[in-house]
C-alpha cells in the first residue's frame, strides 16, 4: 500500500497516498478548486492558472494540479489573495472571448460562464477591439469558433494521448494562437466528438446539436449505446419528443465519458422518415399498409395452422434485442410453437470458449480489467475500429499503468504504435503467431486476451490451452459486433442450447436448425425474423414460405416479407443487454415513435391471439425470470437500476460442443458502419472517413 500523508485544506484534516496532486485529493475531500486545463488522466498542463491556492509557508501561490501532496501541508483555498488571482485570470481570458453566452450552444454547461459568475470581474480594463476570426467547420460533427477558446489543449490532449489520432493541434503564438485540424481545413480522425464534450467552453460545439435547444429544457435519458458490443452507457438529450444530443458526462457508466462516433452521434435512425411506423401485409403481390390487430391476426393464424400440421417453422433472432426479448422468444419458439429451429447471426464464437473454460470463475474479463491487467494479447481484431471503448481502455492502461500490449492480426492496427510486439498472421492462422510469443507472455504476471471470429471451433479450445500452458492468471474476451450479441447466445437463441448454456437435449428434444440450415429448407413453412437481416447476404430457398418480420426498416429480408410489424428500436424501450464482456447494464426508455411496438409486446400479443399459456409479458417480470433460471445472471437488480454495470458468469455444465464454426462470421464494421443500421445513420455517412476500412493503422 503506497504511504499515505495527511494535510489540512481549508481547515479540514485529509489523508490521501503521498504523491496525490492536490487538486484531485480537495476534490475527493468535497473541496471544489476551479481549473480549465486540467482532466483527469491527461497530462499536465497548468496552463490557465485557475487552480492557484495558498500554501503554508510557500513564497507565492501555487497550481493545484501540479502540486503533490506532502505531509503536514497546510492549504488554503478560497482566501481574498487567490480569489484575487482567479479574478485577474478570468479577466484575461475575456479578453477576446466574445460575450455571446444567449447563443452559445455551452450556455449551462460552460465552465468559463460557471467561474465568471462565481469570481469574475463586473467590468473589464481591457477597451481594445477584441481580435475576430470567422467560426470554421472542421467537419459535419465539429464546428470552431476561435473567439471562444481559452488555450486549454484538452482537446489536443485527449485526441493525441486518449485516442491516439492527433487529429488537433496548435498553430500560431500569443494572441493569435489556434487549435487547428490535422488536414488543413478540415478533421480526419474518428469523428467521435471527445474534444467536444471535452471542451470547458463554447469553442468546440457539436453540428449535430448546436443551435437546437438549452441542456435544462431536456429531458436526460441514460441508456445502453445500440451499435457495438461494447455497452458504452449513452445519456440521450430528449426535447420535443427527439433525440437531440448524446454523451456521458456524468461519467457514470463503464466507459466513463468516452464514445465514439456512434454512440454521441448515431441516433439519427430513430427519426429516419423510412421507419416503418404501420404493419404491411402482402396482398396480390404488393405490401399494403393494414391495422395492428388485422396483421397480428393474420400471423396468428398461420402460425396456429402449420403448428396443427406439425409443420416446419424458421425463427431468426437479433444481436440488438434485449434479454427479456431474447429469453420470452426462445419460450415462445419451444413451448408455443413446438421447434428449436431458433439462431441468430452469430459473430464471435462465445459458445466454445464457454465450453473451454467449462464454467470457471474469474477467466472472464470484465471491461475494466482491460485498464487494470498489466498485459494484453490482441488476437484477429481492429481493436480500435470495431471495439473502441475495449480500445481506449487498454490504451489508458498502457498510459497510465505501463501495460504491455500484444498484437496478431492480419493486417496494422493503431494498437502498433504502443505494441510490445505485433506479429503479422493471415486470417485463421494467428494461433501459429500467438504460439512465437509464448516466452514472453508467460514472463508477464498476468494477461487478457482478446480475440474476434477468425480463432472459432477448436481454435478457440486450443487457445484457451495455449492460456491454462502460460502458467499464469489468464482472462478472455470473445468479441462480438452488436449490442447484445452476447445476451442472444446467453438467453439460449440457439438451435442447441437453452438459456445459460444447457443443451437442449436436457429438454427431450433434438438440436433444431441453424440459421444457414432454416434459409436452405426447401420445405421450410414459415420464417420468422425479429430485427436481423438475413437475406441481405443469402437468398431463401423455400419459395412458398410465409415471411413474418419485426424490424424498424424495408431491410432485404423484409421487402420479401408477406407480414412486416415495426418494431421499436433499442433506445424506444426497456429491458437489459449484455455487452461483449459479459456485463448485464439497462435499457432506458427514452422516445416513444408512434405507431410502433417493442418486440417484447408483439411476442405477448401473438401468444395470446394463439391461446398459448403465457404473455403478456412485463420486461420486469422477465428479468426476475432470467435471474431465477439463467446460470450467472443473479446479480442485484437495484445495482442495474441505479445504472450499474454487472457481470455475468456463465457457469455451464458443457464440457464439449459440436464446433460450427462456419456459422462464426463477423460483420466486420468499422467505427462509421453498424450493419444494416447503420445505412438508416445520416451522421455516420456524412463524415468523409466513412465507411472505413479495417486493418489500416
Amino acid at each position: 500500500m503506497a504511504d499515505r500523508v495527511k494535510l489540512q485544506i481549508d481547515g479540514k484534516t485529509v489523508e490521501a497516498p503521498a504523491g496525490a496532486l492536490l487538486i484531485n485529493v480537495a476534490r475527493q475531500a468535497g473541496i471544489d478548486i476551479p481549473a480549465f486545463c486540467y482532466y483527469d488522466g491527461l497530462a499536465l498542463q497548468a496552463a490557465c492558472r485557475m487552480c492557484l491556492v495558498e500554501v503554508e509557508k510557500a513564497p507565492k501561490l501555487l497550481a493545484a494540479c501540479t502540486l503533490p501532496v506532502t505531509d503536514g501541508m497546510v492549504v488554503r483555498t478560497e482566501t481574498a489573495q487567490v480569489r484575487e488571482a482567479r479574478k485577474a485570470m478570468l479577466e484575461f481570458l475575456l479578453t477576446n472571448h466574445p460575450l455571446d453566452c444567449p447563443v452559445c450552444d455551452k450556455g449551462g454547461e460552460c465552465e468559463l460562464q460557471d467561474a465568471v459568475f462565481r469570481y469574475g470581474a463586473g467590468e473589464s480594463r481591457f477597451t481594445e477591439e477584441k481580435l475576430h476570426v470567422p467560426e470554421a467547420q472542421w467537419s459535419p460533427v465539429v464546428y470552431y469558433d476561435a473567439p471562444r477558446c481559452i488555450l486549454c489543449y484538452r482537446c489536443v490532449r485527449i485526441c493525441d494521448e486518449g485516442l491516439g489520432v492527433r487529429a488537433l493541434g496548435v498553430v500560431n503564438r500569443g494572441a493569435t494562437t489556434e487549435i487547428a485540424p490535422n488536414r488543413g481545413d478540415h478533421l480526419e480522425c474518428d469523428e467521435c466528438g471527445m474534444c467536444i464534450d471535452i471542451c470547458p467552453v463554447g469553442a468546440l460545439t457539436s453540428g449535430i446539436y448546436r443551435y437546437k435547444t438549452r441542456p435544462w429544457e431536456m429531458k436526460h435519458v441514460g441508456t445502453i449505446c445500440t451499435h457495438c458490443g461494447d455497452g458504452c452507457k449513452t445519456t440521450l438529450g430528449v426535447y420535443g419528443g427527439q433525440i437531440i444530443r448524446g454523451n456521458n458526462r456524468d461519467r457514470s457508466g463503464i466507459n466513463d465519458e468516452f464514445l465514439c462516433i456512434k454512440g454521441r452521434y448515431a441516433f439519427d435512425f430513430v427519426h429516419h422518415p423510412d421507419r416503418l411506423r404501420t404493419p404491411l401485409v402482402r396482398r396480390n403481390g404488393q405490401l399494403v399498409e393494414t391495422s395492428w390487430a388485422e396483421a397480428l391476426d393474420l400471423v396468428a393464424r398461420k402460425f396456429s395452422e402449420v403448428k396443427a400440421r406439425g409443420r416446419k417453422f424458421g425463427v431468426i433472432g437479433s444481436n440488438r434485442t434485449t434479454n427479456e426479448e431474447n429469453y420470452v422468444l426462445q419460450t415462445f419458439v419451444r413451448q408455443g410453437l413446438g421447434t428449436n429451429n431458433l439462431d441468430h447471426h452469430r459473430t464471435g464464437d462465445v459458445v466454445s470458449l464457454v465450453a473451454a473454460l467449462a464454467g470457471r470463475q474469474g477467466a472472464l474479463a470484465a471491461s475494466a480489467d482491460l485498464y487494470q491487467r498489466k498485459a494484453a494479447l490482441i488476437v484477429a481484431a481492429d481493436l480500435a475500429q470495431q471495439h473502441p471503448l475495449l480500445a481506449f481502455l487498454l490504451r489508458a492502461n498502457w498510459r497510465h499503468h505501463q501495460a504491455r500490449v500484444y498484437v496478431v492480426t492480419p493486417g496494422p492496427v493503431r494498437e502498433d504504435s504502443y505494441a510490445v510486439r505485433s506479429v503479422r498472421a493471415p486470417s485463421g492462422e494467428e494461433l501459429a503467431a500467438v504460439e512465437s510469443l509464448r516466452d514472453a507472455l508467460a514472463a508477464e504476471p498476468e494477461l487478457v486476451i482478446l480475440f474476434g471470429d477468425s480463432v472459432k471451433g477448436e481454435r478457440v479450445r486450443r487457445l484457451v490451452e495455449f492460456g491454462d500452458s502460460l502458467g499464469i492468471s489468464v482472462q478472455y474476451v470473445c468479441l462480438l459486433d452488436y449490442s447484445n450479441s452476447r445476451g442472444a447466445a446467453d438467453m439460449g437463441v440457439l438451435p442447441d442450447l437453452l438459456p445459460g448454456y444447457a443443451p437442449v437435449e436436457a429438454s427431450g428434444a433434438p438440436p433444431g436448425l441453424t440459421l444457414p440450415e432454416m434459409l436452405d429448407a426447401p420445405d421450410l413453412d414459415v420464417l420468422w425474423v425479429i430485427g436481423a437481416n438475413p437475406l441481405a447476404r443469402r437468398a431463401l430457398t423455400s419459395k412458398e414460405a410465409f415471411v413474418v418480420v419485426q424490424d424498424l426498416f424495408l431491410t432485404e429480408t423484409a421487402a420479401r416479407a408477406d407480414v412486416i410489424l415495426p418494431a421499436a428500436s433499442a433506445y424506444e424501450k426497456t429491458g437489459t443487454v449484455t455487452n461483449t464482456c459479459g456485463e448485464v447494464q439497462r435499457l432506458r426508455k427514452a422516445v416513444e415513435i408512434p405507431g410502433t411496438k417493442s418486440d417484447l409486446e408483439i411476442f405477448g400479443l401473438l401468444a395470446r391471439r394463439m391461446g398459448l399459456p403465457f404473455g403478456p409479458w412485463r420486461p420486469e417480470e422477465v428479468w426476475e425470470e432470467i435471474r431465477a433460471n439463467v446460470s450467472g445472471y443473479n446479480v442485484p437488480s437495484a445495482l442495474l437500476a441505479a445504472g450499474g454495470a454487472f457481470p455475468t458468469f456463465p457457469a455451464s455444465g458443457l464440457h464439449s460442443v459440436r464446433p460450427k464454426p462456419e456459422l462464426i462470421r463477423s460483420a466486420g464494421d468499422t467505427l462509421f458502419t453498424s450493419g444494416t443500421l447503420g445505412r438508416y445513420c445520416k451522421t455516420l455517412s456524412s463524415v468523409r472517413e466513412a465507411p472505413g476500412t479495417l486493418y489500416r493503422s
